[in-house]
């Protein structure tokens, strides 16, 4: 069996007395869909800024493709090819759809604006900017003013700008938040044609959309993580429904 590209081991995350990560475990295979679900409060945010860097552990370790990063900063992880797209989308007002794309590439590539030549003419930004709005479902939108984008589109635009860091591994946080359904179907969409090819991290409250996306699910209760298997397996669990989802699931 492979090694895990993302292994938690032992994490503790305590915000005065409240623990909000409760030695949690968790391993994710190279070109897996994960779920993490759970009721409001109980930590997933959490665990994403931990991930992240954003937050540092009080215990237990975070392994990436075996290395231990449990220390390193945002930046490190970043360029190391770990990237997060958040609940509230974050964009850049005043820009085109294109060049809010290309500001992440120029920063995950180092390169620099030349100073002669117009930025919608160097290669080395343009091109896998438009091939991240590809993937994201909106290179027909490449040269509209980014407050000209639905909602549902601004969230395909910061998964474009995800993509843009060339990650191996995608944490996305409620990708589906404050979508309408058409909205939704259309992201569920674009996350099956991303799957395989990039290993990823899911927080989701719909649950359709997790039991269609993931090929497993882990389930997080005031921190701790009280099921983890096949959306089938989960979905069966009487500690989950209990917990969770409900008798209705």
């Amino acid at each position: 069996m492979s090694r895990p590209l993302l292994a938690i081991e032992g994490l503790v995350k305590r915000f005065g007395g409240l623990t909000a990560t409760d030695q949690l475990q968790l391993s994710i295979a190279p070109g897996e869909t994960h779920a993490l679900i759970g009721p409001n409060g109980a930590g997933k945010t959490t665990v994403m800024g931990q991930l992240t860097g954003e937050l540092l552990p009080d215990a237990g370790r975070v392994l990436y493709d075996g290395q231990d990063i449990t220390h390193w900063p945002v930046p490190q992880r970043a360029l190391a090819g770990i990237a997060r797209s958040y609940q509230i989308t974050q964009l850049l007002h005043g820009f085109s759809v294109l060049e809010n794309v290309m500001l992440v590439v120029q920063a995950r590539s180092g390169h620099s604006f030349g100073a002669w030549t117009p930025v919608h003419r160097q290669p080395a930004l343009t091109g896998p900017a438009l091939q991240a709005l590809e993937l994201a479902g909106l290179a027909g939108r490449a040269h509209d003013d980014v407050m000209a984008l639905a909602h549902g589109e601004h969230r395909q635009l910061e998964l474009a700008m995800a993509l843009a860091m060339q990650p191996r591994l995608l944490l996305l946080d409620e990708p589906l938040a404050g979508m309408s359904q058409g909205e939704s179907a259309r992201m569920v969409e674009l996350l099956q044609g991303l799957k395989g090819r990039y290993t990823m991290l899911l927080v989701e409250h719909d649950m359709q959309a997790v039991f269609s996306l993931a090929d497993r699910v882990s389930v997080l209760v005031y921190g701790r993580a009280i099921a983890c298997g096949t959306p089938a397996e989960v979905q069966a669990d009487p500690a989950v429904r209990s917990a969770y989802l409900g008798d209705e699931h």
